[in-house]
């Protein structure tokens, strides 16, 4: 039996612990061209204790932004801009994947500029707003109906993340999940009402899987499996998506995944702990999981540690309680309180609700 403070081989990693720094959209990329910035740098190496830190969602390609001033994977500019921040965790003893995500549908051609439109398996647009540039006071825009990809453009779209996954490499990350979650490209695909195509990418089980599927192994083969992992979110009704056929879904993508992928990450829905226990089941591999079995298990945290010594999930990914307790696995070592997360400074911003939690060691000074 494992608890959550033991280590464990990921890939070619051993992790001190199995609880990991879930990937978290802060949107505070204001470097030139959407790049990392010195502040960027503080803030993750300040949590490089965790076992691994996911950074936040990175776009493979221009089209692929969803929100203002998040971070882009796609020019060298960028790539040298990320350099600072995984040798930062690196010297302080930390391990960094990067997250790879495209928006998908849901984006506007406001946001993107250059004449670019969101993008998508079908002409159907998303639930919802989005803010349309970084200024205040906040513009907001309706989703608009994307353009659906041609299977070229299916093809250049898994290209862009096998460029990307490559750069996140040479920026330094130790690997790249793929953000096959809560509502984006990846799950667009998945969905019955986001995908109604009528080709081999849609239609059945195994036409929907195919576009995930096809994106693990082109980049698989660009970087390795055991540097790459997917993260999915099963149920996830974001932006309007639905999947009807969910058990049956998800158990299909599984089995036609590479077994040598570095982990498989899910982020739980309340209300799917049937199916979560079902997906441990059939995944052989480090089974990394973002718990919330109930609404009352948002966020997750200290109550859900035993997952680990249960056997349910080899690695826990918390969020929130990252945000505010960059010491946090620390504090759930030792039972220790955790501070409050001030939910105003999530989004852009400066300093504040970013890099100004204190330590256990601080507010103790």
């Amino acid at each position: 039996m494992h608890t959550a403070f033991d280590p464990i081989t990921v890939g070619p990693l051993t992790l001190p612990n199995r609880i990991a720094m879930a990937p978290l959209t802060r949107r505070r990329a204001y470097g030139e061209g959407l790049s990392a910035t010195p502040l960027m740098t503080e803030y993750y190496r300040q949590r490089a204790t965790a076992g691994l830190i996911i950074a936040e969602a990175l776009q493979p390609s221009r089209v692929g932004q969803g929100y203002t001033d998040t971070p882009g994977l796609h020019d060298a500019r960028q790539v040298e801009s990320w350099r600072p921040v995984t040798r930062a965790v690196h010297d302080a003893g930390g391990r960094i994947y990067a997250q790879l995500m495209h928006a998908g549908r849901n984006s506007h051609p406001e946001l993107l500029g250059g004449g670019l439109h969101p993008v998508a398996p079908s002409a159907v647009a998303a639930d919802g707003m989005v803010r349309v540039h970084g200024g205040e006071p906040a513009v907001r825009r309706p989703y608009p109906v994307p353009h659906a990809l041609s299977t070229q453009q299916i093809a250049d779209t898994i290209a862009d993340f096998a460029d990307a996954a490559a750069r996140a490499i040479d920026a330094g990350f130790d690997g790249v999940e793929l953000h096959g979650a809560y509502g984006y490209l990846v799950q667009q695909f998945l969905s019955g009402n986001a995908n109604l195509r009528t080709d081999a990418y849609g239609g059945s089980v195994a036409g929907r899987v195919r576009f995930p599927v096809e994106l693990v192994e082109a980049v698989a083969a660009r970087i390795g499996a055991e540097r790459l992992a997917l993260r999915i979110s099963p149920g996830c009704t974001a932006f309007g998506l639905e999947e009807p056929d969910l058990r049956e879904l998800y158990p299909a993508l599984l089995d036609a995944l590479p077994r040598q992928l570095a982990y498989l990450h899910v982020f739980e829905f309340p209300g799917h702990r049937d199916l979560t226990v079902e997906l441990r089941r059939r995944w052989d591999g480090v089974f990394m999981l973002n718990p919330h079995a109930a609404p009352e298990d948002w966020p997750a945290g200290p109550r859900q540690l035993h997952l680990v010594d249960d056997g349910l999930a080899d690695i826990l990914s918390f969020g929130t309680h990252f945000i505010a307790n960059p010491d946090l696995v620390d504090r759930l070592r030792n039972g220790a309180a955790l501070n409050e997360a001030d939910h105003t400074t999530f989004y852009r911003g400066d300093h504040h609700g970013y890099t100004d939690y204190p330590t256990m060691t601080q507010a103790r000074q």
